[in-house]
Order: C-alpha cells, then structure tokens, then sequence
C-alpha cells in the first residue's frame, strides 16, 4: 500500500520473524518444524519516502511486540493475519487483513493543508502460487495476489478503495545461518485508492499546487531484499532494502508527485520470548 508510516517496513521485518530457524543457527534436525506460535519484541530504525513519489522522508525507531500463528487455518505470519480457506501442495488461499498508521498533512509541504491520511485497514483474499519446494540450502517462490479493500477508520471507517499488489517472493535459506527474501511486484490501485493520496481538489490548490483527478491504475513498481542472520536461537538481526519506481505510473503528472524513484532502508533486532511445544501443522 502507499503508506506514509511503517506497512511496508513492518511487512519485510514480519516476513523476517516468520522465518525457520536455519538448523546450524538452532543446532537442530534440518526437517525440524517451526512452533505453532512464537511471541518476542522487535526493535527497528527505518527510513523511507513519505509516500511514493515524495521528496520528503519519514524517518523513525520502534520497539514493539509480536506474535507469529501459524495454524493450519488462522494463520498470522509473513506480514498479514488472517483465514486460511484452501490449501494444496502448490495453492493456497487465505482472507486477511493487515494494518498501516497515518500521518500528519502538515508534516509533509506538499501535502500541508490538506486532509490527515488516517489509520488504514486492508481486507480481503490473498491467493498464493507455491513455485517451488523449500529445502536445506535451496529456496521457495512463490506469486501473490492480494486484493484488499481499504477502510480508514479515523474517517468514520470510510472506504478508501481498493488495492492490488501482485508479487514474486523468493526466501532462500543460505548455509552460513543467512536467510534471504526478495519480492518484485507492482501496487495498482483504483480510482477512490489513488485520488486519497494524489488527488488535490479545488479547495486545496494553492501556487505551487493545482487541481489535479487521480486516475485509477499503476502506482508504483517495487523491488525489495531482506536478509537476516540468527546470533542465537532466540535473537536474530536482520536487514531491509527496498527500491520503487514510479515510471509509468497512473498518475506522474500529479503535483504530489516530486520524485519518480525512491528507497527505503532499515535495520533490526528480534528477541523471542517464548514459543510453543507443539510443533506447526506446515
């Protein structure tokens, strides 16, 4: 999603915790299973764009809680909480939503005197095309297609309009105790979706900002690395990098838009606290 908080971060830093224990790390069998549930705290600094197409960043150190599912049906994992309706060897299904703070107008010059972005929550299906098998040493691909509706509550739990982000992630898990994560995908929004973030409307035009109708379409073209090390079974850091570009994108010519590339970059420590006995069903 556009976020002009922590989504996408928390995303990558999520996928990082939901991770298997590489078995040199945990000194255990390599066909070992994950617990069904694990809970710790995570500890992250960041930096990234505004928003896609900013020239302002939002820069920011976090210390939170968090707890990871992986159930045969609830599952929270992998950035997301949610239902798992249908799953083959090779297909997966699942309904979920996931979470991004807002932010401020009056932080960003471009955006100053228009409305506040609020606390945004995306809900829908996900479906997941499993490429290929995970194995000691080798890696796991997969293609997702989640469609969500976007609901922001801090405005009477109005409907923002609809998202879909397709992607290509790749998890590799290297001898040396690294796991590695790439994704390649696009962020394609509606007409309601777009307008939020870059539509200006009559009343907000000022000098250096004209009136402007988002058209529904491409947002951004993204890519994305994350890679973290287990120090011991418990703690484990980790590292996160992301590049977007907004080249051919719906709405380029939009007076929001000041930049048609732009990165993020994080680095973190997680802490588990404690995990279940039982092992998890996959």
């Amino acid at each position: 999603m556009l976020r002009t908080s922590i989504t996408t971060i928390c995303f990558l830093a999520t996928s990082a915790l939901a991770q298997e224990v590489p078995a040199q790390a945990a000194d255990i069998s390599p066909i070992a299973k994950p617990p069904l549930w694990e809970a710790g705290l995570f500890g992250l600094g960041y930096t990234q764009p505004a928003y896609p197409g900013a020239d302002d960043r939002a820069s920011r150190v976090l210390v939170l809680p968090y707890v990871i599912y992986r159930g045969k049906f609830l599952r929270a994992d992998r950035g997301g909480v949610g239902i798992r309706a249908f799953n083959t060897p090779r297909i997966e299904l699942d309904v979920g939503f996931s979470a991004s703070l807002g932010s401020s107008s009056s932080d960003i010059p471009a955006r100053r005197g228009m409305g506040d972005l609020g606390i945004m929550i995306e809900f829908g299906p996900r479906i997941k095309i499993k490429l290929g098998d995970i194995a000691a040493g080798g890696s796991d691909s997969r293609l997702q297609f989640p469609l969500r509706e976007v609901i922001d509550i801090n405005h009477d739990f109005s409907s923002r309009g609809i998202a879909f982000e397709p992607q290509w992630v790749t998890d590799t898990n290297l001898s040396n105790g690294w796991s590695i994560s790439t994704n390649l995908g696009a962020l394609i929004g509606d007409y309601r979706l777009a307008n939020t973030f870059y539509g200006v409307a009559p009343s907000e035009v000022t000098p250096t900002r004209v009136n402007y109708e988002a058209k529904a379409g491409l947002i951004s073209l993204r890519a994305g690395l994350l890679a973290s090390q287990f120090l011991t079974r418990d703690v484990r850091v980790f590292y996160l990098f992301r590049i977007e570009s907004l080249a051919g994108a719906a709405n380029q010519d939009s007076p929001l838009v000041r930049r048609d590339s732009g990165w993020s970059a994080g680095i973190g420590i997680a802490w588990k606290l404690g995990s279940s006995e039982k092992s998890a069903i996959d």
